[in-house]
């Protein structure tokens, strides 16, 4: 005999992939994504569901609007964080787009410059661009007027598109990602230095963990200069694989069967110009890959 609980349960399953990544691209974070679903389950079984026409409208509302909330809490915690935050990487060998329409705002470079969004702008853009939700309907997610929602996104988008050049494609990613990685674990300085467009980025994350370098480098000199110097000891006993996360590829290195570092790149027609290093193994500790 099928409950009224039960029947909450399948409305939920249906749209959690979905508002799992709502949340996780407003949060940067796993562990906060999840969290924050399990708390609009609790919520979605105290509600009084017999007043909800659409069980998928509301509970993406509900995720929405908690999600808001967090990121503004998330942003002062932020502040005090030991060096540069990233987003931790999330497993989409699964699902590429991760519970969405399209695979928008989930590359990591991308979610690094969202970040520079306001919560409420963030909302609006990620529903639109990667969920496709129509104006209207994201207007009452947020609480504002069409008019505002429409040059929310727009003023999104101009920003984003300033901040960012054309990715290359997925399949030329893992080539440069691949020639990166070898390249760095030989200490091939000049093959650095040839990948690496000359105003690249690059941060690494520890969150005061692990030693990381607590300041972006920026250059491509630079850059290649501290990879190819510390190549002599940092993959000593390591494996290196790639898997597929937030869309793209990244170098997975494990020791004694342990991740210990996840890389991640943007690259473009000038070459790679973003590397994040995942070092905190608090953000790993979710990854499994085989």
């Amino acid at each position: 005999m099928t409950t009224d609980l039960d029947e909450a349960a399948v409305d939920f399953g249906r749209v959690r992939p979905r508002l799992f990544g709502i949340a996780y691209r407003m949060l940067g974070s796993v562990q906060e994504a999840e969290d924050l679903v399990q708390d609009v389950w609790v919520k979605w079984q105290a509600y009084d569901r017999s007043t909800v026409r659409e069980p998928a409208a509301f509970l993406a509302t509900t995720t929405t609007r908690l999600a808001i909330n967090a990121s503004q809490s998330a942003r002062a915690r932020r502040e005090t964080y030991v060096g540069p935050w990233l987003p931790e990487p999330v497993d989409t060998s699964a699902d590429p787009t991760l519970g969405a329409e399209r695979g928008e705002a989930l590359e990591l470079a991308m979610l690094v410059l969202l970040e520079k969004l306001s919560p409420t702008q963030r909302a609006a853009y990620i529903l639109r661009e990667a969920f496709d939700y129509p104006y209207d309907q994201i207007a009452d997610i947020v609480q504002l007027s069409e008019a505002n929602v429409r040059q929310l996104v727009s003023r999104s988008r101009k920003r984003l598109a300033e901040e960012r050049r054309e990715p290359v494609d997925k399949d030329e990613q893992r080539k440069l990602l691949a020639a990166f990685m070898a390249a760095a674990q030989e200490g091939d300085l000049a093959t650095l230095v040839e990948l690496l467009a000359k105003d690249a980025v690059s941060y690494s994350d520890g969150g005061g963990i692990v030693r990381a370098t607590k300041v972006q480098l920026v250059g491509g000199d630079v850059i290649a200069k501290v990879t190819a110097a510390f190549a002599g000891t940092f993959w000593t006993g390591s494996d290196l694989t790639f898997a597929e996360t937030n869309g793209g590829w990244s170098a997975v290195a494990s020791r004694d069967g342990e991740v210990f570092v996840v890389i991640s790149i943007s690259a473009s027609a000038d070459g790679i110009d973003e590397i994040q290093w995942m070092l905190n193994p608090e953000k790993l500790a979710h990854l499994s890959f085989s």
